[in-house]
């Protein structure tokens, strides 16, 4: 898992260089790659990505807020 976790890391700087560079194949390769790391890291760690998704869905899903010049704002309840 190590591994795989250093080589997410290593993909998203790369994802984040194509968002830069606003390079739309570079986006897609690079959201492909952290995928493809995700899946084998979720797989190390007898972990399916969909259980992953679930489960922060799960914490999310009742929140109530609006997206602000890009960033997610929660309201106080």
């Amino acid at each position: 898992p190590d591994k795989q976790a250093l080589k997410l890391v290593e993909e998203v700087g790369e994802l984040c260089r194509a968002i830069l560079k606003d390079d739309k194949p570079g986006i897609i390769d690079g959201l492909g790659d952290c995928l493809v790391v995700m899946i084998n890291l979720c797989s190390k760690l007898d972990l399916t990505l969909e259980q992953c998704l679930l489960s922060a869905y799960d914490e999310i899903k009742d929140r109530t807020g609006q997206m602000v010049n890009g960033t997610y704002v929660k309201v106080a309840k």
